[in-house]
């Protein structure tokens, strides 16, 4: 009798969080519309995000304001990554996967489905970053008797987050040609 071979629960991939950004440059009065975008579209407060360094040739200086971002995990990172996977019409280029995470732009706001243009606000696009990870990364993570996790559970190869996400979100890998 041949015995299947089972998978091990623990090596099941998961979505840890999902981050919008938008960067809006050296001017600041843009942070609004940055902000009320994605309060529109995840109705959590935005967060600014500052230069860290001095960069005279964009004209942007230590500590200015140059973009908002919304970081969102559990239940409202899964239901905000079928909708940016919708807003790019469940496409996504081969390159937008590195390490453990997926990267993707929205040329604009308005590929949202609900989402109406707004003449005060104008045309933005965002960054959406989709990280991943297995479960049993917590062990790692913790206070109180800490873990270590191996090299092999903690990396995800691109080809298993390929087939994750074509499976779970319907999603389609293309090639940079097809783009």
């Amino acid at each position: 009798m041949v015995e299947e071979k089972k998978e091990n629960p623990m090596m099941q991939i998961v979505l840890d969080k999902v981050t919008l950004n938008i960067g809006i440059g050296a001017s600041e009065d843009r942070y609004e519309n940055a902000s009320a975008i994605l309060q529109r579209l995840t109705n959590h407060k935005p967060t600014m995000a500052k230069a860290k360094a001095r960069k005279p040739e964009f004209g942007i200086k230590k500590d200015q304001v140059i973009g908002a971002y919304v970081t969102l995990r559990k239940k409202d990172a899964e239901e905000m990554l079928k909708e940016a996977f919708d807003a790019v019409d469940n496409k996504i280029k081969r390159s937008a996967i590195a390490g453990n995470s997926i990267n993707f732009g929205v040329n604009e706001y308005i590929y949202f489905s609900g989402i109406k243009y707004d003449p005060k606000i104008g045309m933005l696009g965002l960054n959406i970053n989709a990280t991943f990870t297995r479960k049993g990364k917590r062990v790692e993570e913790r206070r109180r008797k800490r873990g270590k996790m191996s090299n092999r559970h903690k990396t995800i190869k691109p080809e298993e987050l390929e087939k994750y996400i074509s499976q779970k979100y319907g999603v389609k890998i293309i090639e940079e040609e097809q783009a």
